[in-house]
């Protein structure tokens, strides 16, 4: 049975998947994330937006994260974290950057290969 398993998640590890989000400073949003009033109790209470926009990259930013509709994040890698502040310096100060993310991610909830971006 354990073999099984094993097989099961590896085979899973292997396939590209496909995320859309939007891009975000990694420590900023993770920032916004823990900085949570403790009386909260639900996801209504939380203005997802404007954690968004509050935390949009810049061209200095060196850590990125997908933030998916859910408002949960996938951090990227250093690749794909070099792709990603490529598009930021090329596009200018901008709010919102709508990407599409394929790749595989690793047990460390980071995926890779930032593939396209829509404005």
């Amino acid at each position: 049975m354990r073999l099984a398993i094993l097989f099961f998640t590896a085979s899973m590890l292997a396939s590209a998947a496909n995320w859309s989000g939007f891009l975000v400073d990694s420590k900023c949003y993770n920032a916004e994330e823990r900085n949570r009033n403790p009386t909260d109790t639900s996801s209504v209470d939380r203005d997802g937006d404007y954690e968004v926009r509050y935390c949009h990259p810049n061209p200095k930013t060196k850590i990125f994260a997908l933030v998916l509709p859910d408002w949960s994040s996938l951090r990227l890698d250093s690749s794909s974290g070099a792709k990603a502040a490529d598009l930021v310096r090329a596009t200018g100060k901008q709010r919102y950057f709508a990407v599409t993310v394929t790749g595989d991610m690793d047990p460390n909830n980071k995926a890779s290969d930032v593939s396209h971006a829509k404005n």
